[in-house]
């Protein structure tokens, strides 16, 4: 693994407070669980589609979508530790399965004049 990528960062859980005062450690937590659902709702829609990927990767992509999705839940309702771990690199994973996903898809083929006028021949033919 790369250097820097085998850390995560700890930070202490940020206290609910009864104004609307919030500190950095609360801005970093709802950032983090934000970033989480909204991970796990792409991958779970990439999930969805049909079009041009394999039903291993759409399986793939619906696990860890549900994952993303699920550990955001958690923190975000029943978590009620004091400490947690943020994985920057938990993020690197939904871009590149956004970049296979378009990369995967096979554009709608475009016919040259000699093709256009070889289908038209055979649907001429075989209508006589």
């Amino acid at each position: 693994m790369a250097p820097g990528f085998d850390r995560c960062y700890r930070s202490a859980r940020p206290r609910r407070l009864a104004g609307p005062e919030l500190s950095s450690g609360d801005y970093m937590f709802n950032w983090y669980v934000g970033l989480l659902a909204l991970s796990g709702v792409i991958m779970l829609a990439l999930a969805a589609v049909r079009d041009g990927q394999s039903n291993t990767t759409r399986g793939i992509d619906a696990i860890f979508g549900a994952v993303y999705l699920g550990y955001a839940f958690y923190l975000a309702f029943l978590f009620d530790g004091d400490s947690y771990l943020i994985f920057f690199q938990a993020f690197i994973l939904p871009v590149v399965m956004v970049v296979n996903f378009f990369r995967n898809r096979t554009p709608k083929p475009k016919l040259t004049d000699t093709q256009k006028a070889w289908r038209e021949y055979q649907k001429s033919a075989g209508r006589q």
